[in-house]
């Protein structure tokens, strides 16, 4: 076969560690952007990245390309050495291990990106 296609919806979420509200409204978009550059960085297409204090959604095309559990590992560790750096939670952030990961048929698309924008 001379080219590959795939359609894969998966929506990521992982939390803070100890489900602590560190995720504060001041920096919460620029840690979308920056999950967002990480993502397509790796050659998947964002589709929807939002959160809670405490936790983050992340919506993605996923392309075969990463194993799922490499791809979280780069996410959070990059993005926890970004919250470090910028001095925005006082004392040591983290991640809690694991992460959650759900795929969705095309048709579930939009029902799923109003669920992690809402």
């Amino acid at each position: 076969m001379a080219d590959t296609y795939t359609q894969i919806f998966i929506q990521i979420v992982f939390a803070v560690q100890n489900r602590k509200c560190l995720i504060h409204p001041d920096w919460e978009e620029d840690i979308y952007r920056k999950i967002t550059g990480i993502v397509q960085g790796k050659s998947h297409k964002m589709i929807a990245v939002n959160g809670m204090p405490d936790h983050i959604h992340i919506f993605i095309g996923y392309r075969p390309v990463d194993q799922m559990s490499e791809l979280v590992k780069v996410i959070k560790g990059e993005t926890t050495r970004w919250i470090r750096e910028n001095g925005y939670v006082q004392g040591q952030f983290r991640w809690q291990e694991g992460y959650g990961a759900f795929s969705y048929s095309k048709t579930h698309v939009d029902r799923v990106y109003n669920y992690v924008m809402n």
